[in-house]
Formats: structure tokens, C-alpha cells, sequence
């Protein structure tokens, strides 16, 4: 976030600073190779805190600059000043959001509660101050901005709607009392992203016989033997209580009373009756997010939150969610059905319950497709996949990939790589792959931008990296992931090829900086080439004897392709619409279990499903404002990638047309913001997007309209 200061404050001397980075290795310019990168090597956590403080007053100090600038108000002195402000600042926060993702720990937590409304109160400082307001709305209203290009308009017009939407023209007491909010939010944040990281660390289930472990494939067995070691428990196993644990032991474990307290245990993360109970947290959080809309002007905050998206409504939304959720759950009913069968058929004398559900579901896929989970597994690599991933983004984008090792990591496990345009030999970027789960990590997969292309500055090539938690195993064995896992992997290098095909000029406007509706369509769209055959007959190789998958296997994978799609559908949505439904109360003083309950039953939730994220661990809308009000963007980005992937497959040459390729980089991956999505999305189309590509790419029945 950004934000700024009304009064004056002196810059600090040269010597100040210079003073300050030889004792502090945080405040040093990035140097080496690259334009500069992170010297994770160099750096000691006990300086993080302040290092960012010092930062933090030196983005103050250049704004205060820009602010009471005596000259005229133009593009250059205020605009492309803000752009170029707070570098050190970024560097460190970048390192700062490195440390809170990938290596939390007991002794970062005090730094990260006690910096992070600091963070945020730099943001408040910013968007408050009056005079910087004036000169930006100067700029925005002179003739002469009109004569600027396309991109640099863009950029007025994006710090102008900011501004305003944070609160620029409010009262002096409204503002005051948004800063206050803002500030309140922030520490809340932290505590819900703590709590739920303290039982995702602190519970997990034992396997403590050998009948424990009846049905799991060998990977997750070893991975479990392995946690086992490195907790220090007196037990044979151990199931992390992480979704990448959690959801492969829910799938394949034999036993029923088991699979129980797995699911038990990852749905009730903030939700336990410990210090670490989150329910509290995110009603403050709701109620003060109710009062900062209404104080910046809106009805709700689900209307605030998405009045600078594609969907601009809420109602636009919600329409979206039921046209899919209808058919979803029509189709989990019947998948149910077959699934009591085999039930009833095997004997047992039982309902299918929400931990039966992937279980049943595997079985059920393999008596309709003959096609388990556990047959494609021993194709599918991390490392060959991702080799896989590399050739896409050769084939589609140029690009080529060489790895490096004179780049300082923040963890063994991180590895780094060079990437390149093959056309030109220039280097675009760095991409750090950081594959494994462990401890102080959360849970999950996600991209990260340590860096921005840009060239307001100079040519900077941005740097991005790729974070997941695939259970690492044996030292001598590749690891191999499941279908779901893989097609994770292809999503989020898609974010990372969103960032190093970037081509623009300015940072705010570079990479990722889309809203926030818009910016899953680059990934999603990525996970449609993992099913290729030219990606499977390369890459998808067994680990043993190195024939690639078979015709057979990829036609029964191809044939059950939408099989559970409905699940996954209906899972997504439900979080989506109770997220929604959160914050378009007005006054939201609740009981999160009733709420939920509530909510569902009125949605006529099937009983086998829950949420993919229940609201007490609800981590997207909890830990920071990014996707609250807004986890039905990865249903919208996918109506969009669904419909552009059409136009690759209406093509001969299919997903690798070379025509629509150069349109996808041309209006989609090297634009970053810099266009309005809507706009470049018809220039990439050829139209505006058509919603019946969707039901079709899940496999439902498109609605007559």
C-alpha cells in the first residue's frame, strides 16, 4: 500500500545514511550481476526492523520533496517522481514480505506485528497528504495531459483514482479516522496470518502402526515418516496439516476413522478452542471494514473493494457465481450417487461424508475412466515438469532459461535462474523456483515479484519466484506430484511469465499490477498447456524408466478431464460467495460459524463439500485486503482464459499458434496495466469475452439465455 505525510520533514543527511548501511546490510543497494539482487546471504534478522524504519522516513522524506515542490505541477516532477521515490524502501519491504511468507519464525513474528501498521501507516501518510493530492489532481485536469501517450495517461489516471479512492477528498476528521482503521486492520491482519500458521504448525496427525498408513502411495508414506523425524516424535508417521498433506492423505488413505481427523484437523485451522481462534479477529476486521466504506463513500465494502475491477458491481458477481454454481451442484449430487453405490456395494454402512468425498471420487474415477491418480503420478516429475514449463514458455513467448548460481538464495531449497529472450539474447529477468514445504512457510502456492520491470529509471528486468510446498521426500528419488499439483505448478509459473514478459515503462503499471479480477488470467490460462501432447510426450516421463506417458493413459487422463470438476467448482464458489456475501453486510457484527452455516444452508451447499477455505482460515480475505470481496476473481479470470483458450483451439496448429501467441504476449503478458483489460482483451479476441467457454471447459451444460 501507499500513503504520505502533510507536514515537511528534512531529508537526512548523506552522512546518516552512509553511516547507517555499513552497519546495516538491509539498507545496502542490491549489486552484483542482474542490476542488482537481494543479498539474502548478508543480511541479519535483528536489523530488518530498523532498517525498515530508517526506509520507511527516507520514502517520506522524498515524498515530502515531491509534495512541496515550488514549481508548476507536471508528469515529470510529480508523476514520474512518485515512481522513482522510496526505492530503498521497496527493496526492503520486498525482503520484509520474503521473510513473513517463506522463513517466518518465532523471532520475526514481534517484528512483523510490530512493523506492519508502521507499513501501513507510510500508506496512510502518503494518500493523505493534501499538497501531493493538489499537484496529482493538476496534472490530472491539465490540457496538457491529454498530449501524453496512452501509457503515461494510464498512470495519471491510476495515481489520480487511487488517491481518491483511499480517501484523498475526504474530511480531515474522516481521514483521520481511515488512518486510524487502516492502522487497526493492519495488526489484525498479522494476528489472523499468525494464528492460522500456528495450527497449521502446531497440529497434525500421527500414523503410529503400519495398518495407519494402509493405502497411501510411497511418496506420501516416506513424507510422512520423514515429518515424523523432524518434529521429533515418538511415532511411525506424520500428516502435516497442510493442504499438500492433508488433501493427498484424504484421497488415498484406506482409513475411514483417519480421514476423519485429518479433515477435522485442516477445517478447524482458526477455528480450534486455543489462543490461536480467529473468529474474533475477522469480525473486527469486518466491522472495520464496514466503517472505512462508508466513511470513502460507499454502501458496503464488497462496493468499495470492487469499484476499481473489471466487475466494477457486486451483483455482476454474484450473477457470474450462481449461473456456474447451479449446474456444480447438480452435478455433485449425481457424483455423490455413483460414489453411495460403491458405498453400498463394498458394504458399507454409511453416508458419504465430506473426508469420504476424494476418496470415493478416486474410485469412482477409476471404475468410470480406469484412470488413478496414482498412474499418472510416476510421470509426473517436479523436475522434468518443470523442464516442461521452460519449453512452453520457449515456444510461446521466446524465452529461454539458464540457471544460475552467483545469485545469493534465502534458503537451500531456492534455486535461481537466468531468463532471456532466445530471439534477441537479452535478459528479461530472475526467477527463484522455492519448491518445498517446511516449517515457517505457509501453506499454499503463490508467485512473488521481488522486483518490477521497468524503465523509468534505467532498464531494470524485474525478478519474480515461484513458492510451493510439494513434500520434498528422499534425497535420491525425484519427487513426483499428482495431476492437480502439476497443473498448480503451470498456474503459477503463469503469474511469473505475467511479470518477466513485461514491456513497459512504469513499475505501478508493470507485470501483475492488473486489477485484481484480472490478474488470474495470465495463470489460468498457463494450466491448458500442461495437458498437450507435445508437453506430455517430452516431459511427462517415468521416473524409473524414462518412457514417456502412454497414448492410452493420456486419453483415459483427457477422457477424464472435467471428472470432479464439479467439486472443485462448487468448493471455489461457496468461499467465493460467502466472501462476497461477508462484506456486502453493512453492519457486520456475526457469528462466523452461523454466518457460514447460514449462508450455505441457503445456498443448498451439498452436505459432502465444504468450503475450500472456511472463514476462520480464510487467508486470501483475512491476512490482507487483496482479495477481500474478491475471491470470485478466479472464477472470472477463468471465464476469461477459458474463451481465450478457444481462440488457440478454433486454430489448426491449437494451443501453439503462432498468430494467437503473439496476441496473448502482444495484448496480455507484456502489458501489464498500461491498457484497460476490458480493451486489451478485445484486441487480443477480437471481441469481448464469451462466458459459454467456461461450462464448456468444466464440462457443464451451457445456459440458454
Amino acid at each position: 500500500m501507499k500513503k504520505i505525510i502533510l507536514t515537511l520533514i528534512m531529508i537526512a543527511p548523506t552522512v546518516m545514511v552512509n553511516a547507517q548501511t555499513n552497519q546495516n546490510s538491509f539498507l545496502n543497494e542490491w549489486k552484483g550481476p542482474y542490476g542488482g539482487v537481494p543479498a539474502f546471504t548478508d543480511y541479519k534478522l535483528q536489523d530488518l526492523k530498523p532498517a525498515l524504519e530508517f526506509a520507511i522516513q527516507e520514502k517520506l522524506n522524498e515524498i515530502a520533496k515531491i509534495a512541496n515542490n515550488p514549481k508548476p505541477a507536471t508528469f515529470t516532477n510529480t508523476i514520474v517522481a512518485l515512481e522513482k521515490a522510496g526505492k530503498r524502501y521497496s527493496q526492503i519491504y520486498a525482503v520484509f514480505g520474503i521473510y513473513s511468507s517463506n522463513m517466518n519464525s518465532p523471532e520475526f513474528e514481534p517484528i512483523e506485528t510490530e512493523m506492519t501498521p508502521k507499513i501501513y501507516n507510510l500508506g496512510n501518510k502518503i494518500y493523505q497528504n493534501a499538497k501531493l493530492f493538489a499537484r496529482i489532481s493538476k496534472v490530472y485536469n491539465a490540457p496538457s495531459t491529454k498530449k501524453l501517450t496512452k501509457e503515461q495517461q494510464r498512470l495519471v489516471w491510476l495515481y489520480y483514482s487511487n488517491f481518491v479512492r483511499e480517501g484523498a477528498k475526504a474530511d480531515a476528521k474522516a481521514k483521520a479516522r481511515i488512518a486510524a482503521i487502516n492502522q487497526e486492520l493492519a495488526s489484525l491482519f498479522t494476528k489472523f496470518s499468525q494464528n492460522q500458521l500456528a495450527d497449521e504448525s502446531n497440529y497434525y496427525l500421527e500414523l503410529k502402526t503400519e495398518a495407519d498408513f494402509e493405502g497411501l502411495p510411497d511418496e506420501l508414506k516416506n513424507a510422512a515418516i520423514a515429518d515424523a523425524k523432524d518434529r521429533k516424535l515418538n511415532v511411525m508417521g506424520c500428516i502435516a496439516n497442510t493442504r499438500s498433506s492433508i488433501e493427498p492423505f484424504l484421497t488415498f488413505s484406506n482409513r475411514r476413522d483417519l480421514r476423519q481427523k485429518a479433515f477435522q484437523i485442516f477445517t478447524s485451522r482458526g477455528d480450534n478452542d486455543n489462543a490461536n481462534n480467529n473468529n474474533a479477529t475477522l469480525v473486527q476486521i469486518l466491522k472495520l471494514r464496514a466503517e472505512k466504506a462508508k466513511l470513502l463513500g460507499f454502501k458496503t465494502f464488497a462496493d468499495w473493494s470492487l469499484s476499481n475491477t473489471m466487475a466494477q458491481k457486486p451483483q455482476k458477481t454474484l450473477d457470474l457465481m450462481m449461473s456456474v454454481w447451479t449446474p456444480a451442484v447438480e452435478k455433485v449430487h449425481a457424483d455423490v450417487a455413483d460414489m453411495q453405490k460403491m458405498v453400498d456395494a463394498e458394504g458399507g454402512n454409511f453416508k458419504i461424508a465430506a473426508w469420504d468425498y476424494r476418496y470415493y471420487s478416486e474410485k469412482v474415477r477409476k471404475a468410470k475412466y480406469d484412470l488413478d491418480q496414482n498412474d499418472l503420478k510416476p510421470y509426473l516429475q517436479l523436475e522434468k515438469l518443470r523442464e516442461g514449463m521452460f519449453w512452453v514458455a520457449g515456444e510461446i513467448f521466446h524465452l529461454g532459461f539458464r540457471q544460475v548460481t552467483n545469485v545469493p538464495v534465502f534458503h537451500p531449497d531456492v534455486r535461481v535462474w537466468e531468463v532471456f529472450n532466445k530471439n534477441t539474447g537479452k535478459t528479461v529477468g530472475l526467477w527463484y523456483f522455492d519448491p518445498y514445504a517446511r516449517k515457517g512457510k505457509r501453506s499454499g502456492a503463490w508467485m512473488n515479484a521481488t522486483r518490477e520491470q521497468s524503465r523509468v529509471n534505467g532498464d531494470v528486468i524485474t525478478i519474480v519466484s515461484n513458492n510451493c510446498n510439494y513434500i520434498k521426500g528422499n534425497d535420491s528419488e525425484p519427487v513426483l506430484i499428482s495431476w492437480d499439483d502439476a497443473s498448480t505448478l503451470f498456474h503459477e509459473f503463469g503469474h511469473a511469465l505475467h511479470g518477466l514478459n513485461s514491456n513497459v515503462t512504469y513499475p505501478s503499471l508493470s507485470g501483475t499490477n492488473t486489477p485484481r479480477d484480472y490478474v488470474e488470467f495470465p495463470s489460468q490460462v498457463m494450466e491448458r498447456w500442461l495437458a498437450t501432447p507435445q508437453v506430455l510426450n517430452q516431459f511427462a516421463l517415468h521416473y524409473k524408466t524414462g518412457e514417456p506417458m502412454p497414448m492410452s493413459l493420456v486419453e483415459r487422463n483427457e477422457k477424464a478431464a472435467t471428472f470432479n470438476e464439479a467439486f472443485s467448482t462448487v468448493e471455489t464458489i461457496a468461499s467465493a460467495l460467502v466472501d462476497m456475501k461477508l462484506h456486502l453486510l453493512e453492519n457486520p457484527d456475526i457469528n462466523p460459524k452461523q454466518f457460514e452455516k447460514e449462508t450455505l444452508d441457503a445456498l443448498k451447499m451439498p452436505k459432502e463439500i465444504v468450503m475450500r477455505h472456511r472463514i476462520p482460515q480464510f487467508g486470501h480475505i483475512f491476512s490482507d485486503d487483496a482479495y477481500a470481496a474478491g475471491y470470485y476473481g478466479y472464477l472470472w479470470a477463468d471465464a476469461i482464459s477459458a474463451d481465450a483458450t478457444e481462440a488457440f483451439t478454433e486454430t489448426k496448429d491449437g494451443l501453439y499458434d503462432k498468430a494467437v501467441a503473439k496476441r496473448l504476449y502482444d495484448y496480455v503478458f507484456s502489458i501489464g496495466n498500461t491498457i484497460d483489460p476490458a480493451i486489451a482483451y478485445k484486441k487480443f479476441r477480437g471481441r469481448d469475452v464469451n462466458t459459454d467457454a467456461l461450462m464448456r471447459a468444466r464440462g457443464f451444460e451451457v445456459q440458454k439465455k
